[in-house]
């Protein structure tokens, strides 16, 4: 069976939290999106709220801690990212963009990411768009169309809205993952860089 590797960012600092509630929906559809088109997914679940010191820590020393290095692997070697945080003054929590700060800028190109966000009213449901989605396209990877928002009235009786919007979301997702294959590239830490000719230097033809 093909296999595709999932990685999952969620910002939450409560427990329970409503982020990793979201986060796990996400995960949930997208799963069963991949299972029906014969694609097994692999899912590694950060928790930023457990690596809060060492990713303070890394952007004080330049280094990460074992524990943080696996994460950051997790993401940077997946074939999707879902992404998601609370909202705090109307944009991505400092946790969410300290953990984005300390990956190599170049990491995340070419990757499928699926934008969620929660918070207390529909208010900020626009942070995706004009906050988040900006910033994974900055870093050249590849947010799908729809993003999910969920305000504390959507985990309510009535659900219809946020499974509509889950849905449709995890189903674009879905069609960037499974034709992503960033988890079989062979990475070379030996690699001399792009451009790089051994005779006469950078951009020597």
């Amino acid at each position: 069976m093909t296999t595709r590797k999932l990685a999952v960012v969620s910002a939450g600092l409560s427990q329970p939290s409503s982020t990793r509630l979201l986060a796990d929906r996400l995960m949930q559809a997208t799963t069963a999106g991949l299972e029906e088109r014969g694609i097994q997914a692999e899912t590694t679940v950060i928790e930023l709220r457990d690596h809060a010191q060492d990713v303070t820590n890394n952007l004080l020393t330049g280094y990460a801690s074992p524990r943080l290095e696996t994460a950051i692997e997790a993401v940077t070697g997946s074939d999707g990212l879902i992404a998601v945080t609370p909202i705090f003054t109307t944009s991505y929590s400092g946790l969410f963009k300290s953990f984005i700060d300390v990956l190599d800028p170049d990491s995340l190109d070419g990757l499928p990411v699926l934008l969620g966000a929660t918070g207390g009213t529909e208010r900020h449901s626009l942070a995706i768009d004009y906050a988040m989605r900006p910033l994974f396209t900055y870093l050249h990877a590849v947010p799908v169309t729809t993003g999910v928002y969920a305000a504390s009235s959507d985990w309510g009786s009535a659900e219809g809205g946020l499974a509509d919007r889950i849905g449709r979301a995890s189903a674009e997702f879905v069609e960037l993952v499974a034709a992503s294959e960033r988890s079989q590239r062979v990475r070379d830490p030996f690699a001399l860089p792009d451009g790089f000719s051994p005779v006469g230097g950078f951009g020597s033809q």
